[in-house]
């Protein structure tokens, strides 16, 4: 039995939407992602940040989204959403996933919270401004990585499009964000993952309204 720290609007629905795929018992415990709401001690006695998602499970416990794919992945390679150690698109997958968890999100963090990098309210702005640049940038880098492919590793459906479509709902026009049609590869593989069942049934509050 696995137990996932659980908010909406957050990365822990794409771990949730990977445990539905891998059909593994989960429980899930109600968390906030709002920096003036407690979360519980268990959370940050596991991530002091206070970020989700966290994992919990029989003899372990970890944060940090690209980590807990790469960890559930490898842990039910049955479900065939991650290349095995051998195979060549291996270096793909793990590339991909990094780059999502280091640059995209990095660039969602310069505008959703500026003040983690700037030094005064004053300065905020442009902070947040170089974000939206930033945001583009790094979409366009995993559009034309894309290229022609079905999915993200080529013809295979992996992890990395369920990644990619989650942040894909992260997208605000009213924060300046580019819109998913600027990225056609991008919105190609947002519309195939959004029709899987498990997608259906986890983003069901953003399926109904993406502005949730």
């Amino acid at each position: 039995m696995y137990k996932l720290f659980y908010t909406l609007k957050s990365a822990s629905m794409g771990v949730r939407v990977l445990l539905e795929e891998i059909g593994a018992p989960y429980e899930l415990l109600e968390t906030s992602v709002e920096s003036d709401k407690p979360r519980p001690s268990e959370q940050l006695a596991i991530n002091p940040n206070g970020w989700v998602p966290v994992l919990t499970w029989e003899g372990g416990t970890m944060y940090e989204c690209a980590a807990i794919t790469m960890f559930l992945c490898d842990r039910h390679p049955e479900a065939g959403l991650a290349p095995s150690i051998d195979d060549p698109a291996r270096a793909l997958y793990l590339q991909t996933l990094v780059y999502f968890s280091n640059s995209v999100q990095n660039a969602y963090q310069l505008t959703y919270y500026p003040d983690r990098f700037a030094d005064t309210p004053a300065d905020e702005p442009s902070a947040q401004r170089r974000g939206v640049r930033r945001l583009r940038e790094t979409w366009q880098v995993i559009d034309d990585q894309i290229c022609d492919n079905e999915w993200v590793l080529g013809n295979r459906f992996s992890a990395a499009d369920i990644y990619l479509f989650m942040l894909t709902t992260w997208l605000r026009k009213a924060r300046g964000h580019s819109v998913i049609n600027e990225f056609p590869n991008v919105k190609r593989i947002a519309d195939l993952v959004v029709k899987r069942p498990s997608v259906q049934f986890v983003y069901q509050p953003w399926i109904e309204n993406p502005e949730y």
